[in-house]
């Protein structure tokens, strides 16, 4: 995919993603409002994307800021009005 395709696309702010996985693969679903995208990968491309998600947030903090998150499941996301996440989901 060429940056100006990445551009020029259409956006949808991600609200909540969720994962889940087998020995085979690795299932992500990605939501906004009603609407969701399902995916799945293979153990070798899911790792590859956590790898290149770091490589991408890293040269995001060196040329702007810092990110300061924390993971937590229980946080909710400030669109979601029902439904947050309970212990251990």
């Amino acid at each position: 995919m060429k940056q100006e395709d990445l551009k020029n696309a259409p956006k949808l702010f991600c609200e909540n993603i969720r994962v889940g996985f087998s020995p085979e693969y690795f299932v992500v679903g990605l939501s906004s409002g009603s609407q969701s995208n399902i995916y799945a990968l293979t153990p070798e491309h899911a790792k590859r994307l956590h790898e290149y998600l770091e490589h991408e947030i890293k040269n995001f903090e060196e040329k702007h800021h810092k990110i300061e998150a924390k993971w937590d499941p229980n946080v909710l996301s400030p669109v979601q009005r029902a439904n947050p996440p309970s212990e251990g989901s």
